[in-house]
């Protein structure tokens, strides 16, 4: 009888140190079929597919793939085999053109040339029965986030591949890229081909997944058929506990206007245009609309980051002009950024460097750096944020994804920030740790600090916010009261402008 399962985890263990990472994991991937795999950050989700790519070496137990042993010697050797990994920061050349990326380390030759006319008719080929519309000779750097996923997904399925692992898919979309991403995963599903699905979005899982499978503190704590179980019992499995709502409740109290744009617009491409809106003190302003509608334009032109060309920027009714992101600092503006690996973090520091950097000038003694005020400011900001790491000299790239962005804002609160930016704060973030993250937000708010909150998620724009202004094609289409708006207001001004 035929092994209905494609992938077979038996009794897996790895350990850095002391730290035991993954206990005697046990995983069954069935053909054909959706995985969601879920687990606070930190529960051992990435190191479990590390272990599968070849990237880590097992301390025990045993991967079976498509009915055989495997001991993949990393990422290549496992795509070659069939293994395929769409990870949530893409990894790609992106001054090179859809075909180079997708043809990378395997260029077909016509005698010693490489014959591109075969690379461009077996990628429209492809592209062509994904029902993907992309251009095989578009630089990647010009394309969207969905649409170079899209390629990585399409590239996967170049190599064969019979089981694809997709890391937080949906973290850069929106609804309509999501859409489309569900139905090629849909479609793939029903040529045979398996996905593990790690996701922090249970709305989702339930969505596309056929079996769900939990992690905390490196066990495996249930693997259940979406339909057998339901949100409350995967939280429960996740953090060990209920969370009742979903949502603290937002109990601020907004004060006066202390911040004002008026007519707006940017010097360099892409270009805002006419933006107004003000926001008061202790307020939780979201800004909501579709990728690539400007919202993050706006955040980065409010620190200071853009150039604009007409408008002014009122601050406590004072005009303030940011040269770069230091001005905006100094009148303690703080600000999160999208992409934190790109310029979120310092990648080659540890939690100390990552914590304190910019709030050198409280660490000093006399003028030398004080490396103890630093370790403390530290291990002040992992108990605040609860981050999961062995301590403060961590390199930050040892953590897991949502703990970096932990570390990142908890860089931000030693400044003690009046005007707090944040964009998409929770991304990657698993749903015990966003709660405290939406509850630190309105805290500040509560303290009269001011946060503008950039989401793409609409019920965590709608489930934290007092008030939202909605972007459309780089331009304003409307401010709305959360308490008085719904999904479909949102939608319909996040589409006047296109």
């Amino acid at each position: 009888m035929e092994n209905e399962n494609i992938l077979e985890i038996h009794k897996l263990s790895k350990s850095f140190g002391k730290n035991h990472v993954l206990k005697d994991i046990n995983l069954k991937v069935k053909k054909g079929s959706v995985m969601g795999l879920m687990g606070e950050n930190g529960a051992g989700k990435s190191t479990m597919m590390k272990c599968l790519f070849g990237i880590y070496a097992k301390d025990d137990g045993s991967i079976i793939f498509d009915g055989r042993p495997v001991n993949f010697t990393g990422p290549k050797d496992a795509l070659e085999n069939g293994v395929a990994m769409v990870h949530q920061e893409l990894n790609q050349c992106l001054d090179r053109t859809v075909l180079d990326n997708m043809w990378l380390g395997r260029y077909p030759q016509k005698g010693v040339i490489v014959d591109e006319r075969y690379m461009v008719q077996e990628t429209k080929n492809l592209f062509a029965r994904l029902k993907m519309d992309v251009n095989p000779k578009q630089i990647m750097r010009t394309m969207s986030v969905s649409q170079r996923q899209m390629c990585e997904i399409a590239k996967a399925v170049s190599y064969d591949a019979k089981i694809i692992v997709l890391d937080e898919p949906t973290s850069s979309l929106t609804e309509r890229e999501v859409k489309k991403l569900f139905s090629i995963v849909s479609d793939l599903r029903a040529q045979g081909i398996s996905f593990v699905y790690i996701s922090h979005k249970m709305d989702e899982v339930f969505e596309i997944c056929d079996e769900v499978s939990v992690l905390r503190d490196g066990e495996m704590i249930m693997t259940k058929s979406t339909k057998e179980t339901n949100m409350n019992e995967l939280i429960s499995a996740m953090v060990g506990r209920s969370l009742d709502q979903r949502f603290p409740p937002v109990d601020n109290k907004p004060g006066e206007i202390v911040l004002e744009v008026k007519d707006l617009n940017t010097m360099y491409a892409p270009l805002l245009k006419d933006i107004s809106f003000s926001v008061r003190k202790g307020e939780i302003f979201g800004i909501y609309g579709l990728v690539g509608a400007g919202r993050s334009e706006l955040l980065e032109t409010l620190f200071g980051l853009r150039t604009i060309k007409t408008g002014k920027i009122f601050y406590k009714g004072k005009e303030i002009k940011f040269r770069n992101s230091k001005d905006a600092m100094d009148y303690n503006f703080a600000f999160v950024t999208e992409e934190r690996k790109f310029n979120g973090m310092f990648a080659k520091g540890d939690l100390i460097f990552n914590t304190t950097i910019t709030s050198l000038s409280k660490n000093m003694t006399g003028p030398v750096l004080d490396n103890k005020k630093m370790k403390d400011a530290t291990i002040r900001e992992i108990h605040t944020m609860h981050t999961k790491c062995m301590g403060p000299t961590d390199a930050i790239t040892s953590l897991s994804g949502g703990n970096q962005q932990k570390v990142i804002i908890g860089k931000w609160l030693e400044r003690e920030p009046e005007v707090f930016l944040l964009d998409e704060p929770t991304r990657g973030i698993d749903v015990g740790a966003k709660y405290e993250i939406y509850q630190l937000i309105i805290n500040m708010a509560k303290q009269g600090k001011t946060c503008i909150v950039v989401s793409s998620e609409m019920p965590e724009i709608l489930g934290i916010t007092n008030r939202i202004a909605v972007m459309s094609n780089y331009r304003l289409s409307g401010v709305v009261n959360t308490k008085e708006t719904n999904q479909e207001e949102l939608l319909r001004l996040s589409a006047k402008y296109l």
